[in-house]
């Protein structure tokens, strides 16, 4: 398990830092540690976060890609 720093995790999922940063501060966002003014988030609850928006393909979709 390695922990990352906000940009770092933000690269590491795959979106910017500004979203991450308001998914921080509105909710909605990957599960953090604050140590001080740092805040650190785990590959772990990165890849749960991730895994969480998974969308199954509805039928349009995979008629589309066939």
């Amino acid at each position: 398990m390695a922990n990352y720093r906000v940009k770092q995790a933000a690269e590491y999922i795959g979106v910017s830092k500004s979203l991450l940063d308001k998914l921080r501060c509105y909710g909605g966002g990957p599960a953090y540690a604050k140590l001080g003014s740092s805040v650190i988030y785990s590959t772990i609850d990165l890849d749960a976060w991730v895994a969480s928006k998974r969308v199954a393909a509805n039928s349009n979709e995979a008629a589309a890609r066939a």
